[in-house]
């Protein structure tokens, strides 16, 4: 299995050159020259294994250039119960009639980052080992508050590798701010940007594509590779919970072989979505991926006309991991709908950057509107969502789940679809406590971590002991920089 970008047609690289790349030098993103397919009969025995046997399972299609041992040294070391709070690693909860949230936030962050994240330091240093590179590998990092602190948390006193993350300073939540700011780790750096995450993200993926910048770090004996869902490493482990799902839904009796399911995932960056676009097109029976957004809802205008225009006003919102207006997985989307057509996407992308919009072709559009339905809502929305969950099932969700458990509903009266369906889980309640008792009706003059123990009476879930033990952390990283001088602090914090 080799990898092509999505701007150059013409590369082709391993999965471990994709992976310690992380980017293309061309600026585009690579994906799989053919999505392997899976059949009936591997769901209905990946049913019979543990979530470490399914990863193996699906790593296998795309990685082929690892070993089994190579494989297994990674998903054993990242999936286990010194990471994850439960066995399982990703939990179904069944929420009402045909309705499952899969939730992907038992993870050491308690967000659906950690899926990927915990599994990529070891892909990335199995990737330079077998690339014979000995230089030290420098992991930048765009976040809308749950990627950073899950890329920290993986990457912390990894040999060989140093990170930096760049967050908007006003854009996560007071939790994520004190996960991020207090992380321990020699070698990791958090820096607060002014501006918003497309600026920190444009930041990062111009000093990516920089040749001068790369030659610099070259004759230091580094690299650069991302952590974001730009890179490949971080793509393919979201494939395998979707996968996963299904096999454990089959094994329950709770579907029947080859029935169709639902996936609706909250989504900003695409990445998250498009990992179940790529278990879709490998076997698994879906009917229908639905897109829901917040306030900023470039992507539910986008497929629901195929015009992407990001000329709009940027939304603060109580679900900031999703306060996006520049969706970069589309790109890889887009590659695969147009027929691997490298000069559309140079195209559309170009005009993008430029004028901050562009329309796909008739054929793409038919192809999005078959696959993919959109929806978006208010903050009022998703607090009266998180009520409603929580009064009718004693369940309490996070804000950026309520989004796609809204979304789902108007999807469901709009189409009369009975579709039994996945709702993607993306984070404990807890990492944004405020908004959550706000919308069940308590008070919110609080601290933080009086906020946290005020939801743990109402909800009567146990507290993260990840989440628990920052309350006496002292903070690191107080560092506020203009967009302008990331270069300088990467440079600064490299010593070059």
């Amino acid at each position: 299995m080799y990898y092509k970008s999505t701007r150059n047609s013409e590369v082709k690289v391993s999965s471990a050159q994709a992976i310690a790349q992380g980017i293309s030098v061309d600026g585009g993103l690579f994906v799989p020259e053919e999505i392997p397919s899976i059949s009936m009969e591997d769901l209905k025995k990946l049913g019979e294994q543990d979530y470490r046997a399914r990863a193996k399972f699906v790593f296998g299609k795309f990685l082929t250039d690892f070993t089994e041992a190579e494989i297994a040294y990674c998903v054993d070391n990242a999936y286990n119960t010194k990471a994850f709070d439960t066995d399982n690693i990703a939990e179904l909860a069944h929420l009402f009639d045909g309705t499952y949230m899969l939730e992907l936030w038992h993870g050491p962050t308690c967000a659906f980052k950690d899926m990927a994240l915990q599994i990529l330091p070891y892909l990335l240093t199995t990737s330079t080992k077998k690339l014979h590179s000995d230089k030290k590998v420098v992991i930048l990092v765009a976040t809308s508050g749950d990627t950073g602190k899950a890329a920290l948390e993986g990457f912390k006193n990894v040999p060989g590798t140093s990170i930096m993350v760049f967050y908007p300073e006003d854009g996560v939540s007071a939790m994520q701010k004190k996960q991020m700011t207090t992380q321990e780790g020699d070698n990791v750096g958090v820096c607060a940007i002014k501006g918003n995450f497309d600026d920190a993200q444009n930041g990062v993926k111009a000093i990516f594509t920089n040749r001068e910048i790369a030659e610099e770090l070259e004759k230091n004996g580094m690299m650069f590779s991302s952590a974001n869902s730009i890179n490949w490493g971080r793509l393919a482990p979201q494939i395998i919970y979707y996968i996963s799902s299904y096999a454990q839904l089959l094994a329950d009796g709770e579907i029947s072989e080859g029935e169709k399911i639902n996936i609706v995932v909250p989504t900003g960056n695409f990445g998250n979505i498009l990992a179940g676009y790529y278990a879709k097109h490998m076997g698994v029976p879906v009917n229908k991926l639905i897109c829901a957004s917040n306030a900023n809802n470039v992507l539910t205008d986008f497929l629901k006309t195929g015009i992407y225009d990001r000329n709009r006003d940027f939304h603060a919102t109580i679900s900031p991991s999703m306060d996006i207006l520049i969706s970069s997985n589309l790109e890889r989307l887009l590659y695969m709908l147009s027929g691997e057509n490298d000069a559309l996407i140079r195209e559309w992308f170009g005009k993008l950057a430029s004028e901050g919009r562009y329309e796909v072709s008739d054929d793409v559009k038919k192809i999005l509107f078959e696959e993919f339905s959109a929806g978006c809502c208010s903050d009022e929305e998703t607090k009266a969502t998180i009520k409603k969950i929580y009064d009718k099932y004693s369940y309490t969700c996070d804000t950026h789940t309520a989004v796609a458990v809204k979304v789902y509903e108007d999807y469901k009266a709009a189409t009369g679809d009975q579709t039994k369906t996945i709702i993607a889980s993306t984070a404990s309640p807890y990492k944004f406590s405020g908004s959550v008792l706000s919308a069940l009706g308590e008070n919110t003059e609080a601290s933080e971590f009086e906020l946290v123990d005020k939801l743990a009476e109402v909800s009567g879930l146990a507290v993260p002991a990840s989440l628990a033990a920052l309350k006496d952390k002292d903070v690191r990283f107080t560092k506020v920089i203009d967009k302008t001088e990331m270069k300088d602090y990467v440079f600064s914090a490299l010593g070059i």
